[in-house]
């Protein structure tokens, strides 16, 4: 079958032909027919993860068919049985278990989940990932509740964009953070109320000011910018932590956390049971996640070069 390879660190990955998989155990074949990207898989082709072996199919994210019915797959392995967190022996598909860049994957049939049945398969396979960690870190940690007001940081990447959608779905109230105007306008056209643009001076006095304050705020970044977080709060808020792209927080002033019992929550990944239900609140409020390109398994090398500028606005799939 055919396959996009990791052969090697910093290189291309090679669109070639590899064995086809052979189930062992409770594994069953899935036919694929569409795979989205993460930026994991690109941090990955970086070396910025440990454990890395070659040759490699990566993919956590995936669509297709098995036994003739329309199925995703829940992007994990091994979670565990404590619903609280995941167990040690946990692992994200695509690394080291072989992924969804293929034709073909071997996987656990209790990873497969029938398909919401509004979507396509690009829409579909754009899902698991991204809307099990924006359930989790919303409902499970963060307990939001209808009317509650919602602050998601950095609007565009995959995560982001599905907590906006889950959260409006769910009857908040969202604001969103960007470097890009165009981006806040994609946000508004979702839902969102309006959005800041986090590289302008007095971004969070000017956006404090305009709402008043924040039950709950969704970050994947962390970094400076997190320091301006608590100030936004309003008593009793909780800070949703399901990232730490840009390093370690500097600045961050306790005094308002601990005044205000501000929780601040991390949040990886999520359960099979909280994968059912994510799949089953999209589908009872037809929400369509944003794709933002659509390649064919060929050009995947094209594909992480877009992903790797950060510029686009939804996930970037591959037809398979």
């Amino acid at each position: 079958m055919k396959a996009l390879v990791l052969n090697a660190l910093h290189q291309p990955l090679s669109f070639q032909e590899i064995s086809l998989p052979e189930p062992v155990g409770d594994q069953v074949i899935v036919e694929l027919r569409a795979a989205a990207l993460n930026r994991r898989d690109f941090f990955i082709t970086q070396g910025l993860y440990s454990n890395i072996k070659f040759p490699s199919v990566l993919g956590s994210d995936g669509a297709g068919i098995w036994r003739g019915q329309r199925v995703v797959l829940y992007p994990a392995l091994e979670w565990g049985d404590n619903p609280n967190f995941q167990g040690k022996n946990f692992r994200v598909l695509g690394m080291p278990d072989a992924g969804t860049f293929a034709e073909q994957i071997c996987i656990p049939e209790s990873n497969i989940f029938p398909m919401p049945l509004h979507l396509d398969w690009a829409q579909a396979a754009a899902l698991p990932l991204a809307g099990l960690t924006a359930w989790r870190t919303l409902f499970s940690r963060c307990q939001l509740k209808k009317g509650e007001k919602v602050l998601v940081s950095g609007i565009g990447g995959g995560v982001a964009i599905t907590t906006l959608q889950l959260a409006v779905a769910a009857g908040a109230e969202v604001f969103v953070t960007s470097s890009s105007v165009e981006k806040i306008e994609k946000a508004v056209q979702l839902g969102a109320k309006s959005g800041a643009n986090y590289r302008e001076e007095g971004w969070d006095k000017r956006l404090k000011q305009e709402v008043g304050g924040f039950d709950v705020i969704i970050d994947s970044a962390a970094g400076d910018g997190f320091a301006a977080f608590p100030a936004l709060c309003n008593p009793g808020a909780r800070i949703g932590v399901y990232g730490g792209s840009l390093g370690k927080v500097n600045g961050l002033s306790m005094q308002p956390v601990f005044w205000k019992q501000i929780s601040i929550l991390g949040s990886t990944m999520g359960s099979p049971l909280e994968f059912e239900a994510m799949l089953a609140f999209v589908e009872k409020h037809e929400i369509v996640p944003v794709v933002d390109a659509v390649l064919p398994l060929s050009e995947g090398n094209t594909a992480f070069e877009k992903l790797g500028k950060s510029d686009q606005f939804g996930k970037v799939v591959l037809s398979i």
